[in-house]
This record gives C-alpha cells, sequence and structure tokens, in this order.
C-alpha cells in the first residue's frame, strides 16, 4: 500500500516532507495513513482484490534475499559497506528518535553485539530524524553498534520500510535470515534463538 517515500524516512535534505504520510507522527498523517487503509481493507472485502493489489503496488516495493549493496560513512565517518561483513551475522535496525519502542530496542540490540563481540554486526540506520538529534540520542545511550543515517538510496535498497523499528537479521553468508516489524513482545526472543541458530550453524 505504501513505500518508504509515502512515509518520508529520509533526512532532512534528503526527501523530507515529500512523502504522503511525512511526517508520519502528524495528526493529519494519521489521517490519511488510516483513510487508505480503510479503502484497501473495503475494497478486499468486497471481493475487489485485484483493484487492491494495483492501488497497493509500488516499484520500491520488494522482498530482499540478502544483504544489499552499499556504501555509506557511519556517524564516525568510517566506512560502512554491506560487502564488508562476510562471515559475520548482521541486524540491520532501522529507527528513528521520535520512536519511543525504537529505545528499548537499540540498548538490547547493545546487549546483543556486548554478547556475541565479533561473530556479529549490528547496524542502526535513523530515519526521519534530523542528524544533530540522532548524535545527540546516540552519545547518550554510549552502545557498541554502527550508527548511520538513512540516506535515500540506502532506505531503498531495503525495500519498503513502512514501520519503525523494523530489523533485518541476515547470516554469515548474507543471506536474509527475518525481517520483523516493530517492538513486538517477543521481539528478543525471536531474534536471539534465530542468531543463536544460524551462528551455530556457520
Amino acid at each position: 500500500m505504501a513505500s518508504p517515500k509515502d512515509f518520508g524516512f529520509y533526512g532532512r535534505g534528503e526527501g523530507a516532507g515529500e512523502g504522503r504520510y511525512t511526517p508520519l507522527r502528524s495528526a493529519a498523517s494519521h489521517e490519511r495513513f488510516r483513510a487508505d487503509l480503510a479503502r484497501m481493507i473495503d475494497l478486499i472485502a468486497a471481493g475487489r482484490s485485484a483493484e487492491a493489489r494495483a492501488g497497493a503496488a509500488s516499484p520500491d516495493s520488494k522482498e530482499i534475499t540478502a544483504l544489499p549493496a552499499f556504501h555509506v560513512a557511519d556517524l564516525d565517518g568510517r566506512s560502512l559497506r554491506g560487502d564488508g561483513f562476510a562471515g559475520r551475522a548482521v541486524i540491520v535496525e532501522f529507527w528513528a528518535t521520535w520512536c519511543p519502542p525504537c529505545r528499548g530496542t537499540l540498548n538490547w540490540l547493545g546487549t546483543i553485539q556486548q554478547r556475541f563481540g565479533g561473530r556479529v554486526t549490528v547496524i542502526a540506520i535513523a530515519v526521519e530524524s534530523d542528524e544533530s538529534a540522532v548524535r545527540d540520542l546516540t552519545a547518550q545511550l554510549g552502545l557498541p553498534i554502527r550508527w548511520a543515517m538513512g540516506r535515500p538510496d540506502l532506505v531503498r535498497a531495503f525495500g519498503d520500510l513502512s514501520a519503525v523499528p523494523t530489523l533485518f537479521l541476515f547470516d554469515p553468508a548474507g543471506h536474509t535470515s527475518g525481517v520483523f516489524y516493530g517492538a513486538t513482545p517477543t521481539l528478543h526472543e525471536e531474534v536471539e534463538s534465530r542468531l543463536e541458530r544460524l551462528l551455530t550453524q556457520g
């Protein structure tokens, strides 16, 4: 139903304010989203699934089967490359400074990085957030993970991101092992269990 651009998941000056539901945290954007969602549900309930699918089609929507190729600088200015993690499991978390559940997830990911050390790389990519606010928050958290800003091309490489937090888990060979939307009650248990299996198999 929506693409990343619809939600404006980019930093200031990089597509911010262009999306249909941007800013996602505003009441008007929520109302537009609810109206579009209700329309899609009505179409499906009326047996007009083809029309609903056509309305939901987006060139940005895709499933990713492997860690995308990307190259950005992290917040410390160090190179961050999608092809630079061979032999390690990789967790990529998309988050925003205005998202309260994201903070709890980030703290948990810090413990994951400490627990598994060099066998795992955790990358936290901030979307729809001012870089200054991201830097302030990451300094406060002081977590041992890699931080980066979600440039439009970087966000698009991961497909259709319609919620934060969204977590991608990749195995040591770079294959997608799971995608987790939101901060569900079972998120930590599911990701840790799957991560342990990946590392044992590797």
